[in-house]
């Protein structure tokens, strides 16, 4: 991937697209290709089509997709499954028909079994039960790919997939019905504090383990694959450290200044009970993350404590 080809990011304005975007202008990537959702709807075949004829890009990096938390997932999971079906399967095949060199398919570690033994190997695909608040969006993600498994396979193509962990950072989503936890806790606590509630509920026991890779990090590593990997078999992008939601909770209390009380409400769902990758084969590989929890947390909430003045 040269400095001058034709790069078309698919989502770019979203938490993933968009750091990948300021990671490669950082890196002096200069030739890129945009469209919104508003100018091309990915779920239109025809219109995707058109426009991989019209622009004919060399690489792609897919991250546009229908994501969310529990709360999405659980009241709108034909909405998950159609939505990034569709999606994927338009810019994976167009790809292929216009002649991309390669690209890049994000999917996530939700793919795993709900009971993976942890940490999670990218072997554990498809060895059990998926998570039910998140299954619909899951078996969107797995068919991509098998999907790009399956076009290397046949046409010769060089699509990679990429499997990251729960990722955070700048121009995330930070709606409470839609959002996943850590932004969704930032808001909640950043509110009670503006507003001097004196508790906030969060969701479940406070138990399950979650693993938290900063955006940037995911950009970094999504550019490093792109010149370094070549195999159909998926990659694990992570951290390799967890902590309890419990945990988490403090850490965003701590750096909102927070002073009132908590209340996790048990007969909530709690979701899977840990998600901690293995990534020994990106570490392998020669890449390994670089910024600490509490430090992304502190950049996260200034970006969304400015946006909110």
């Amino acid at each position: 991937m040269e400095k001058t080809d034709k790069i078309y990011v698919a989502g770019h304005r979203g938490l993933v697209g968009s750091a990948i975007v300021r990671h490669l202008e950082a890196k002096g990537y200069n030739n890129f290709v945009y469209r919104t959702s508003q100018e091309l709807d990915l779920r239109d075949y025809h219109s995707v089509r058109n426009f991989f004829i019209e622009e004919k890009p060399d690489y792609v990096f897919l991250a546009a997709a229908k994501v969310g938390g529990i709360v999405a997932n659980n009241e709108y999971p034909a909405d998950f499954i159609r939505d990034n079906l569709m999606i994927q399967t338009n810019v994976i095949d167009c790809a292929y028909q216009a002649g991309v060199k390669k690209l890049l398919f994000l999917g996530s570690t939700c793919i795993y079994p709900k009971f993976a033994p942890q940490p999670m190997k990218e072997e554990y695909l498809l060895t059990g039960e998926l998570e039910p608040t998140n299954e619909p969006y899951a078996i969107a993600k797995i068919a991509g790919i098998k999907m790009c498994q399956s076009y290397n396979r046949q046409y010769g193509t060089r699509f990679i997939s990429v499997m990251p962990t729960n990722l955070y950072g700048p121009n995330d989503n930070f709606d409470l019905e839609t959002s996943h936890v850590l932004p969704a806790l930032i808001r909640k606590f950043h509110e009670a504090k503006v507003n001097d509630e004196p508790s906030v509920e969060v969701w479940g026991t406070g138990t399950p383990r979650r693993e938290f890779l900063h955006a940037d990090d995911l950009a970094d590593a999504c550019e490093f694959l792109m010149l370094n990997y070549d195999s159909s078999e998926i990659v694990n992008i992570g951290t390799g450290q967890d902590i309890t939601i419990r945990e988490l909770t403090e850490l965003i209390i701590s750096i909102v200044g927070y002073e009132g009380n908590i209340h996790f409400n048990s007969s909530k769902p709690d979701g899977t009970p840990r998600k901690l990758v293995d990534t020994s084969k990106l570490l392998n590989l020669g890449w390994k993350a670089r910024i600490p929890l509490k430090d992304g947390l502190v950049s996260t909430y200034r970006h969304f404590a400015s946006c909110e003045a």
